[in-house]
């Protein structure tokens, strides 16, 4: 049980680190439109030119719309990281009570 309050502070520090990917300079790796490719090799992949438009992201940016100050971008950030980390702990729990037994055996 220990270790697992572990895992959960290490899960919370990472959590709360997320927002220093604001500190960074330009663009996030691999999070790149069609126009930032196109100055950075010269064309636009075919298949990225063809899928850009769609899908949208509910929270573009990592934020909410209007929320444009460094704070508000960082809660959007922690906002951000606590969603995805509550939809893949819910998955992984939906999944072991799907997979396990009631005796215990998978």
């Amino acid at each position: 049980m220990k270790s697992l309050w572990k895992l959960w502070i290490g899960l919370g520090l990472l959590i709360l680190l997320t927002p220093l990917g604001l500190l960074a300079r330009g663009t996030t790796w691999g999070e790149w439109a069609g126009g930032e490719l196109k100055k950075m090799l010269g064309f636009i992949p075919e298949g990225l030119a063809t899928l850009e438009n769609f899908w949208k992201a509910k929270l573009a940016g990592y934020t909410l719309p209007g929320w444009n100050s460094p704070v508000l971008s960082a809660l959007g950030y922690l906002l951000s990281a606590a969603v995805g980390v509550g939809v893949v702990i819910g998955l992984m729990f939906l999944l072991g009570r799907f997979l396990s037994t009631k005796d215990g055996n998978p």
